[in-house]
């Protein structure tokens, strides 16, 4: 699985990402790149847009990302079928670049917020999902001010009707109640993806649940689901070469 990591000024978990594929998932082409270059390389099968503070958050979180000229090769790959999951900041670029629909304002505590939450899994047909089973639920670390997902009444609609969410906030028994909602997201919404299926944004981190040492290892399937849908596209590449 050949996946680059995308470094902005003021990232923090482009590590945790890196650790989680390269040496949890034993994925050996694994790199980082800065944002100051003009592409992302060839032969990329994964894109990760991590965690952090990019650009120190101002503007809007993502707002000054979205500009850096990496992204113009991001966008490109995403916008021809390349996959990409951007994580809490990284779902923030998302959505500043118009990759994934919606915005992601203030909690609604008007707090950062660092604790573990539970996430039900909303769908299995996504390449990010294939190994959870439907209604599975997560515990997952979030870390976040700005977590709390709009969208316009229209927009909401569509994302809900094109099932285009992954993953909602949810009590421990997989209850999408109010009091499981840490920042406010409408509908509960944890994690999106967009209309393709190819782009995903989330803003708990699956890559700081890799390990049971770390306290859960439910981020895991999320990257084992990823690395199973990149094999299933070399062997259909290879059938077809020896057809």
């Amino acid at each position: 699985m050949r996946t680059r990591i995308i470094q902005f000024p003021g990232s923090n978990c482009d590590h945790d990402a890196y650790h989680a594929v390269k040496n949890v998932l034993a994925e050996p082409d694994t790199e980082f790149v800065w944002h100051k270059s003009e592409t992302i390389g060839e032969d990329v099968d994964l894109v990760i847009l991590p965690g952090g503070f990019s650009y120190g958050d101002y503007l809007r979180t993502g707002a000054i990302a979205r500009f850096s000229p990496v992204m113009k090769d991001v966008i490109r790959f995403a916008n021809e079928g390349g996959t990409v999951i951007g994580i809490c900041n990284g779902f923030q670029v998302l959505c500043e670049s118009g990759l994934l629909p919606g915005v992601l304002i203030r909690n609604e505590s008007l707090k950062f917020i660092c604790k573990e939450v539970h996430l039900r899994t909303e769908t299995v047909a996504t390449r990010f999902t294939s190994a959870l089973t439907r209604g599975h639920v997560l515990k997952i670390p979030i870390a976040h001010g700005e977590g709390n997902f709009i969208a316009t009444d229209e927009v909401l609609a569509d994302i809900e009707s094109s099932g285009q969410v992954i993953f909602r906030y949810a009590s421990p028994d997989g209850d999408v109640v109010r009091s499981a909602n840490p920042n406010g997201s409408l509908n509960n919404i944890a994690g999106i993806v967009n209309k393709d299926g190819n782009v995903f944004g989330m803003m708990p981190h699956p890559e700081r649940a890799c390990e049971i040492i770390l306290g859960s290892s439910d981020g895991l399937p999320i990257f084992e689901s990823l690395r199973e849908s990149f094999n299933h596209v070399d062997e259909h590449r290879l059938a077809a070469q020896a057809a």
